[in-house]
């Protein structure tokens, strides 16, 4: 991989489409893009990406994952979405294609960092 990205070079980026072949991210790659994504974790061993948030009711949780819908269809790349407790939305984010992590990944997370998100 090349040197980590910004949150600015990541935000004006766009998901490059991935069927497999590009190399997954390495840990410490990961880590090392993570600190322009101070809020967002690594996860499940460490293949994906993921941020909680506690919203300020159900309707904003649902509001929240429609934006992150949009974003995801237009970058073709979709993240895992989960909202427990009416109140508590977690999103993570991994290249399914490679079972990791890809640029792609920070790409969408810095995206989702910029959208609108009702809190408690």
């Amino acid at each position: 991989m090349t040197e980590s990205q910004s949150v600015e070079q990541l935000c004006q980026a766009r998901c490059v489409p991935c069927e497999g072949g590009v190399p997954r991210m390495t840990e410490q790659e990961a880590r090392e893009q993570l600190q322009a994504l101070p809020d967002w974790e690594l996860a499940a061993g460490p293949d994906r990406i993921r941020r909680s948030w506690r919203v300020r009711h159900f309707r904003a949780g649902m509001e929240f994952f429609q934006a992150i819908t949009e974003l995801a269809e237009a970058h073709a790349h979709h993240p895992d979405l989960h909202l427990v407790g009416y109140r508590n939305v977690t999103v993570e984010i991994w290249t399914h294609a490679i079972q990791g992590l890809s640029l792609n990944d920070f790409i969408l997370a810095a995206q989702i960092d910029r959208l609108p998100v009702r809190t408690s």
